[in-house]
């Protein structure tokens, strides 16, 4: 299919699908669905996709127990961004789990110190090892902002947050 320019809006009541088709095979795999309303994750383990949750923001919710949300595999241009919904701190922890040491994550989050003045670090980067690591846990959220994006291998990651318990890069 050729480009298409538009010179005026472009209207869509269920907002637009970004799409890569395989060479070979002709299948075609969603990317990212824009324009769509944020999708509030369930209190507990959540196998993230693209289809329903790349190009929308993912809110994480105040959870009852350590949830771990497991990413989809890495297709280029996918982009995912994920936000604490909690009304405060939680007491428990997420995870985001690539699935696998080979879709590791590049880059890191900053860590900003919720118990500031206790004689910790107060506003500190912490980075992923851009060769392995494949989970990131978010201690104790009280506020987060972390957008991923794929080059199709591995996850870019980038964002803030916001707790007493700083974040940490790991391994499967």
């Amino acid at each position: 299919m050729g480009t298409s320019t538009f010179t005026g809006p472009v209207r869509s009541e269920n907002g637009f699908k970004q799409v890569v088709k395989n060479a070979s095979t002709g299948a075609i795999t969603e990317v990212a669905t824009f324009g769509g309303a944020p999708v509030a994750l369930a209190d507990g383990n959540v196998t993230i996709t693209n289809a329903t949750h790349s190009g929308n923001i993912i809110v994480v919710p105040d959870g009852g127990q350590d949830n771990t949300y497991t990413l989809p595999s890495p297709v280029a241009g996918a982009t995912l961004r994920f936000i604490y919904g909690g009304a405060a701190a939680d007491a428990t922890d997420f995870i985001l789990d690539s699935g696998s040491d080979t879709n590791y994550f590049v880059g890191g989050v900053t860590h900003l110190d919720s118990d500031a003045g206790s004689g910790g670090d107060e506003v500190v980067p912490v980075y992923a090892d851009g060769n392995s690591n494949s989970k990131l846990q978010v201690n104790v959220p009280s506020l987060c902002d972390i957008t991923l994006v794929s080059n199709g291998t591995v996850w870019y990651i980038s964002g803030t947050v916001t707790s007493a318990t700083a974040p940490a890069f790991s391994d499967q």
